[in-house]
């Protein structure tokens, strides 16, 4: 199997190119790592330009993402198989109209069902043995009570993230097998950096991704 693992950044999957730095990738596993920088924009231009060039049978995006519901402990992983746009949009005075309901996309054409981006579960997926969660991406993180307020009654999504749904629209369009999975690293509160736990999702997320990687190897 050819995979590419996908980061928004190098910190968050620093042990992973510790562990590849002792140990060749297992048995027939071949593949890479492609870091594309924070945000949709910066995701969708690395890893379309990427995969231009590349061919996989699955491309990993790994990262941390806050959750909007308690029943995810900080250090959790999970596996992403919805994602949605967040905050692409208008204001109309206190309401906020997503692209959708202002008329300018079908949510119902594809790569969206009714508004969403899901991952088409293939044989591969069945590997990734970790909770199912909706996702949320925006390119603010939220950080008031107002915000948090809205998106919770909006969207119903369980985490947040900011790369998540360049993933699942590149890789739906392009036809890639793909498949996105998180850690906790705080809830979606108002902005308190002091609470959250980077540290230890970072550890849990590679645990687990280095765990899968020779999973999948043999």
């Amino acid at each position: 199997m050819n995979i590419l693992i996908v980061a928004a950044t190098v910190a968050e999957i620093a042990p992973l190119n510790a562990y590849f730095q002792s140990a060749k990738l297992p048995g027939t596993l071949t593949g890479g790592v492609l870091i594309t920088g924070v945000g949709m924009m910066s995701s969708t231009y690395e890893l379309t330009r990427h995969l231009e060039s590349n061919v996989y049978d699955l491309v990993l995006q790994v990262g941390v993402a806050g959750s909007y519901v308690n029943t995810l402990k900080t250090g959790e992983v999970v596996f992403v198989t919805s994602d949605q746009y967040g905050d692409l949009g208008a204001e109309d005075h206190d309401k906020y109209l997503d692209i959708f309901e202002m008329g300018f996309v079908n949510p119902n054409v594809p790569p969206f069902i009714a508004g969403k981006l899901l991952t088409p579960l293939l044989p591969v997926h069945n590997k990734i043995k970790l909770p199912q969660v909706s996702g949320l991406t925006v390119n603010t993180v939220t950080g008031s009570e107002r915000t948090v307020a809205m998106r919770k009654e909006k969207f119903h999504c369980d985490l947040e993230s900011m790369e998540g749904a360049a993933l699942h629209y590149v890789c739906l369009r392009e036809k890639v097998p793909f498949a996105q999975v998180r850690a906790i690293s705080n809830y979606v509160t108002p902005r308190d950096r002091s609470q959250w736990q980077m540290k230890d999702a970072i550890i849990n997320l590679n645990k687990w991704l280095i765990e899968f990687i020779n999973l999948l190897a043999y």
